[in-house]
């Protein structure tokens, strides 16, 4: 029978997941070197004179973070943004410019320059209990809200950060869990744990017999590494709090047994040394930290303790289970460090797609450190995790050639990849990564199999494969960049990794060729610029959209850049105006690296409407970039005021509506708020996804877009700190895509009665969007979302 209660519990099992974590360590990271002033410098030069090129606005100010600067003298200056003083999350840039100081392109996160209200409608308070509530496991400290800026979609909110801190539900793993509330609604939109999982003469337990460098104090030995920074290795003796430097009368360490405490350390130690040496002698990186210093690695960490992580200043590893499989392998230090490095550079945000992409990095250099290391026993594999047998049966945790073998990871991109827990959605990435490496196909490690009727890829090899994508996280990649994205196409894995191509090996290169394939091969399109072996630039635009009153105008900033080649000259002209609109660029031309500005006006007999209108820069070769302008009704009134959505009360059944069967009802098992009929999604106790779903068009030119709705959730849940089962509401474009994820609840939402939920859709004005409420349940104890009396406003 339908929403029957389930009688007995399930317990949740979840595979284990390697891990790093960055928290209040027992040791403190070492201090970056500070950036390059000339560089920086000549980036601030380039930013004043054309803030439009980072979707920047006078609210803003910025901040130098670090400075990359090539032997060409070319310079990568990143920043960090705040608006009307709060920090912007996902706001950060890169500042590209030519060897003579010119601009040479950016790297943006934003889709759009910010325009928010800064005055929180919820409080500290409630964020603060949201917080607490999401938290699973036992939190120690809960910290003080912080209001800031979330733009890790592109697109700016209003928002929360409370950081909970403790301990994760194993009782070893030390947490930091970020949560994000929206400052609007109280809504918990996301987050995201501080852990980035990978869940002398010495004889280690997985490296074979291999060479150490060690420290003599005394008559003693200590394993302190004088050629690597003084990085030290130290047993914390199965415990979580002290940590034994190892000793040794006679410099010969462990003997390869885990009887032997010190093989252990043997195995830790040296990946911590080859780990350093492959970042300084391949990437020109001194250290994981940049700055020379070493990384102190601890081992026999906890009691069964299957995971290794990384807290921003160490390396932590477990003895697995029943203490009998250390987690000290190589490709796992190397994984867990380069999340150090990860974090240095880009700092991708460990969620969604970014994520993803934070997890494959560590994938893909913690493999090139196992080749670079060459250790006997322990040869370079594109296998992840192959030697320590989480999984128990002797399979990897995994395979960098073929990602779905492991029943979990994407080896193909698709539009549900970002929902997918980073450790899955990773697997694009790894598989691109061999795929340019080693080409599609039979190979020497693997079969790595092209996504639909991609062609073959001819692999470049490691060492090009390898420098490519650190050039890419070192000086382009931004926090939240994405494999794909419809609102910001320059954001993305795909358009930055040519860029580091173009870079190393020139444009159109066969590298760079590859390098395209190699993407296509894993389902990731991208609209590339053209290829150009002589002289070329690029044009785009900041902001990217603007909406305008009949008889009024609106300006968009016009940034060009020199791509390849010398500098030339472009001229502006601009095409797809409605009628009685112009356009108008100050200046009409540029020198490749300057900006101009386009004012478009508009007549009074201008049509309403939304227009895309194309900007073209003409030099040698013509570059275009996409302007959407949006016209109002008339004088800039609401041209088709009202409440949008058809049956929006359902008392006309499934009129309007597309629903799962059922769900749309007069059932007497959960009371409608008012009239007969409600949408009640899910309430069975047993494992179901049901949507319930309308398609409605917003006219442009109105001041409002209001949708409202009344919630009553009813759970035999009774866990207060798991979310179990879920009701997501989401706005979609015509195709499927996910535009924004309005708010997610749960069972630990549940409560007596309805209560009433806004958003506003303004940013939709002038589309047509799909309204989107899909429950998941899982597979015991019945949660109901019972939705009644929507709304969608516009005046």
């Amino acid at each position: 029978m339908k929403r029957a209660l389930a009688a007995v519990s399930a317990v949740l099992l979840t595979s284990g997941l390697l891990t790093c974590v960055v928290t209040p360590a027992h040791a403190a990271p070492p201090t970056s070197p500070a950036p390059d002033a000339s560089a920086a410098a000549r980036a601030a030069t380039v930013l004043r004179a054309n803030p439009g090129a980072v979707q920047g606005s006078s609210a803003e100010s910025y901040q130098v973070r670090s400075t990359k600067v090539d032997p060409s003298g070319a310079a990568h200056t990143r920043y960090t943004r705040t608006y009307q003083g709060l920090r912007v999350y996902g706001g950060d840039f890169v500042i590209h410019t030519a060897p003579n100081g010119t601009y040479a392109g950016s790297s943006v996160g934003l889709a759009a320059p910010l325009t928010l209200a800064t005055s929180a409608r919820t409080t500290a308070a409630a964020a603060k209990k949201a917080a607490s509530a999401r938290f699973v496991g036992k939190a120690e400290t809960v910290g003080t809200p912080e209001l800031f800026v979330d733009a890790s979609s592109g697109q700016g909110r209003l928002a929360w950060e409370t950081v909970v801190s403790g301990w994760q539900p194993d009782g070893q793993t030390p947490s930091r869990l970020h949560v994000i509330t929206d400052a609007a609604t109280g809504a918990t939109v996301g987050s995201y744990d501080e852990i980035e999982s990978v869940v002398g003469s010495g004889q280690g337990i997985y490296t074979g017999t291999v060479s150490i460098d060690t420290t003599l104090s005394g008559s003693t030995y200590q394993m302190i590494d004088p050629s690597h920074g003084n990085g030290r290795t130290c047993d914390m003796n199965n415990g979580t709090s002290s940590c034994t430097t190892f000793t040794d009368a006679d410099n010969a360490w462990g003997t390869g047994a885990n009887s032997n405490r010190q093989s252990a350390g043997v195995d830790a130690h040296f990946g911590a040394a080859k780990t350093f040496d492959y970042f300084k002698n391949v990437h020109a990186r001194n250290g994981i930290f940049g700055n020379g210093s070493g990384v102190p690695s601890r081992v026999h960490y906890g009691n069964n303790y299957v995971n290794a992580f990384w807290d921003g200043a160490q390396m932590t590893y477990g003895d697995g289970s029943s203490n009998s499989r250390p987690l000290v392998s190589l490709d796992v230090a190397g994984h867990e460090m380069s999340h150090g490095v990860t974090e240095a550079l880009a700092g991708l945000v460990y969620s969604g797609e970014s994520g993803g992409l934070n997890e494959a990095t560590s994938d893909i250099f913690g493999n090139m450190v196992e080749f670079y290391a060459a250790a006997p026993s322990d040869p370079g594999d594109y296998q992840v995790g192959e030697k320590i047998n989480i999984n128990n049966n002797g399979t990897p945790l995994r395979y960098m050639y073929n990602p779905s073998l492991d029943g979990s990871s994407d080896s193909c991109w698709s539009t549900s990849t970002k929902n997918k827990d980073v450790h899955y959605s990773s697997g694009v990435a790894n598989h691109f990564f061999f795929n340019l490496a080693e080409g599609t196909g039979a190979t020497s490690y693997g079969t790595s199999p092209v996504c639909g009727s991609a062609p073959a890829v001819t692999g470049i090899g490691r060492a090009k494969a390898e420098k490519i994508w650190y050039r890419a996280l070192d000086v382009y990649f931004t926090s939240n960049t994405a494999y794909v994205s419809t609102s910001n196409p320059a954001n993305t894995s795909r358009a930055y990794s040519l860029r580091a191509a173009t870079d190393l090996y020139g444009s159109c290169s066969t590298e760079y060729k590859a390098v395209q394939a190699a993407w296509t091969a894993v389902n990731v399109a991208g609209s590339d610029s053209a290829c150009s072996t002589g002289n070329d630039f690029s044009v785009a635009l900041s902001p990217t959209a603007g909406s305008v009153n009949p008889g009024s105008a609106v300006s968009t900033t016009v940034a060009t850049a020199t791509t390849s080649g010398s500098a030339q000259t472009v001229t502006f002209s601009a095409s797809g105006l409605p009628s009685g609109a112009s356009a108008a660029f100050s200046p009409a031309s540029v020198t490749s690296g300057g900006s101009s500005t386009l004012t478009i006006s508009t007549s009074a007999s201008t049509p309403p409407g939304t227009y895309s209108i194309t900007v073209n820069g003409a030099g040698a070769v013509t570059r275009s970039a996409t302007y959407r302008l949006t016209v109002n009704g008339t004088g800039g009134g609401c041209t088709a005021p009202g409440q949008k959505l058809a049956n929006p009360g359902f008392e006309s059944g499934a009129t309007g509506w597309t629903a799962s069967s059922g769900v749309i009802t007069t059932s007497s098992g959960q009371a409608a708020r008012t009239g007969s009929y409600k949408a009640w999604l899910n309430g069975y106790g047993s494992t179901r996804t049901e949507t319930l779903a309308q398609s409605v068009s917003l006219p442009a030119g109105c001041s409002s877009y209001a949708l409202s709705f009344w919630l009553h959730i009813d759970s035999a849940e009774t866990t207060t700190s798991v979310a179990y089962d879920k009701l997501n509401v989401q706005v979609l474009n015509s195709s499927g895509t996910v535009l924004a994820t309005l708010a997610t609840y749960s069972n630990l939402n549940k409560a007596t009665g309805y209560s009433q939920k806004s958003f506003s859709l303004a940013a939709y004005a002038g589309q047509t969007v799909n309204l989107k409420f899909t429950g998941t349940e899982d597979s015991s104890l019945q949660t109901s979302f019972v939705v009644d009396d929507t709304a969608l406003t516009v005046s």
